[in-house]
């Protein structure tokens, strides 16, 4: 089958957008690329837009550097207008954009029967973690201690896990698997060229509806249980976890104070605080804030002000950005953006990009990613193993 990209923003609630086709694109790496991308966004006028804004274009707006090992090596920023796009709903399906033509049906018909298909493939994947639990638990203590000194409130430290020298060619069968584990509401899957992004998201990055914005933080994990009562125990215990709910609310104040930067005056809101949302693996602490803006508030606006997302960096946002890049021995690239579309209306809806797998068919490189906030209140032990809850079922669910 012809390769071209293919974007697919699966809810897991029966409804989902799947983009295919070639198309206008902009691949660039952080410089100019918020600018470069809302000149092609003004290029590309009553179409809709697909792509992702990985974690470093940090790199243009705060002037954070990273000069660790990059195992990804995707472009920071990938955009295009794909040449068809299908609204998809059980089955039901709309074309929003491009012609029904036989072809576009025959991919259609080839990617449903992928979705339905629950054969999955074995897969044996050997990751490897870059970072020892021993260096993993002195790093937290090392963080720990610049917390305790005042150059931040909270840290979102991450590791990495990687498979090297792999051949990996059943690309769909792989992100339904990815998605039969998760069951994720902001799973997506997104291919191009030689990158392919596997994602099991549970949370919402920022949001656009005419000239409201919300926004959707999670701080704060628990573990699924079997048992019913075992499940409900823990969930009552991550609502009432002092240290959890100081994570959320940090992150929380982060977000208010993002968004005060674009928003109308006195329109900043928390809709939701510590809310407990169960997912297929795991229970998640999830705050809603939102604001009105401007109509003519851009894309770009917008992005800079809110990019990237405070549930992945820790607060203040450059402080805890500077010791993330002291600490982490990856560069996280994709891991930690964002992937979403914008629609004709300017409208828009992105993911934070966690809980996924990306592959380089180039340097036939496989990477996990996984972290979690360390505050004054954490123990490393603990954040150790909360890192492997996250990331146990996705990587021995993908080997069963």
């Amino acid at each position: 089958m012809k390769q071209f990209p293919i974007a697919y923003l699966n809810s897991n609630d029966g409804s989902g957008l799947l983009a295919f086709g070639d198309g206008p694109r902009i691949k660039t790496n952080a410089g100019r690329a918020f600018e470069e991308l809302q000149e092609f966004i003004g290029d590309q006028p009553n179409k809709f837009i697909f792509g992702y804004l990985a974690y470093d274009l940090k790199n243009e707006l705060e002037k954070v550097y990273s000069k660790n090992i990059d195992n990804k090596k995707f472009p920071d920023l990938f955009f295009w207008v794909p040449e068809h796009v299908v609204k998809m709903n059980g089955e039901h399906f709309e074309f929003l954009q491009g012609e029904k033509t036989v072809e576009s049906f025959e991919f259609l018909e080839y990617f449903i029967e992928e979705e339905t298909d629950q054969n999955f493939h074995p897969y044996k994947l050997n990751f490897q973690a870059l970072t020892s639990k021993e260096q993993y638990i002195e790093n937290v203590n090392k963080i720990k201690e610049r917390i305790q000194k005042g150059d931040a409130y909270e840290v979102n430290y991450c590791q990495e896990f990687v498979v090297k020298d792999i051949e990996f060619d059943f690309s769909l069968d792989a992100y339904f698997k990815l998605n039969n584990i998760t069951k994720a509401p902001f799973s997506s899957y997104f291919q191009f060229d030689d990158f392919t992004i596997f994602c099991g998201s549970p949370e919402r990055f920022i949001k656009r509806t005419e000239n409201k914005l919300i926004s959707q933080p999670i701080k704060g994990t628990a573990p699924r249980n079997a048992d019913l009562i075992k499940d409900e125990f823990l969930k009552k215990s991550l609502l009432e976890d002092p240290k959890e709910r100081a994570e959320n609310v940090m992150i929380v104040d982060l977000v208010r104070n993002d968004l005060s930067k674009i928003a109308k005056k006195n329109s900043v809101d928390v809709e939701e605080l510590f809310g407990i949302y169960s997912f297929e693996t795991v229970h998640q602490m999830i705050s809603t804030v939102s604001c009105q803006i401007e109509k003519e508030t851009s894309f770009k606006d917008i992005m800079e002000a809110t990019f990237p997302m405070g549930s992945m960096t820790g607060a203040p946002k450059v402080s805890a950005m500077k010791i993330i890049e002291e600490f982490e021995d990856f560069r996280r690239g994709i891991y930690s953006g964002s992937i979403g579309y914008i629609a004709p209306s300017g409208d828009f809806d992105f993911n934070v990009v966690i809980r996924s797998l990306f592959y380089n068919k180039l340097n036939k490189t496989l990477t996990c990613d996984v972290g979690g906030a360390i505050t004054i209140q954490s123990d490393a032990e603990k954040e150790y193993e909360e890192c492997l809850t996250k990331v146990k079922r996705i990587l021995d669910g993908m080997n069963e």
